[in-house]
């Protein structure tokens, strides 16, 4: 990703971030992209944890079934914390792609957002 665009995706989750914050009964569900790997992590903003994570990291798939993959698996760990509702935060991204993926793969296992 050129400085420019991340650039702009920064200012854009920013916005984002202004807007929405993760509580205690409705966490937050962030994603982040690197060139190679895709992360998700459930937050509760109110007391700054992070209750559950998941990457590409640990599997071995294409990009689109890893993607989905992740969003299965931080919804699993979500359940495993009695976690159903939460608020989705993008992290700047277009909503298509790997993002779109993980999301659909996160409301497969269970979680309402």
């Amino acid at each position: 990703m050129s400085k420019k665009q991340d650039e702009k995706r920064i200012r854009r989750h920013k916005r984002i971030r202004a807007k929405i914050a993760g509580t205690a009964e409705r966490p937050r569900l962030s994603v982040f992209k690197s060139n190679k790997y895709l992360y998700a992590e459930i937050i509760d903003d109110v007391a700054g944890r992070t209750l559950a994570a998941a990457s590409s990291l640990e599997f071995n798939k294409k990009v689109k079934d890893e993607a989905r993959e992740v969003g299965k698996t931080i919804a699993q760990r979500a359940g495993d914390k009695k976690i159903k509702k939460i608020v989705f935060d993008r992290g700047g991204y277009v909503y298509t792609g790997k993002v779109k993926a993980l999301a659909d793969g996160a409301r497969d296992g269970g979680l309402v957002f």
